[in-house]
């Protein structure tokens, strides 16, 4: 039997030498920040060479690219030299959302 495990996100990457890890979490059940909002926790690791990371990254672009041309996620006009920090507050309407990716709706 094959295992499968879910996460929210991606909360880390950190690479030491030639070894790539990352953080995989997904949002607490209990835990709530100052806002009321759900902290991520984290759930599980990937450790990978980084010649895996970049041919993971490539399998990666290819699937997002894919999904952009068809419409399922919708690419935000940010300029490419323009540095937007990951965990920055974004207005949603209904208040703050944590942990969303600056490039994306």
């Amino acid at each position: 039997m094959m295992q499968e495990l879910y996460a929210d996100a991606i909360g880390e990457i950190t690479v030491t030498g030639t070894i790539v890890r990352i953080d995989l979490v997904s949002l607490s059940t209990t835990m709530r920040d100052d806002l009321g909002q759900l902290v991520p926790e984290h759930r599980q690791r990937i450790v990978m060479s980084l010649e895996g990371f970049a041919n993971s990254f490539d399998v990666l672009q290819n699937a997002m690219n894919g999904l952009i041309e068809a419409g399922a996620i919708r690419r935000n006009n940010v300029p490419d030299d323009v540095a937007i920090p990951v965990n920055a507050p974004r207005p949603n309407g209904n208040g703050v959302r944590h942990n969303a990716s600056p490039n994306f709706d």
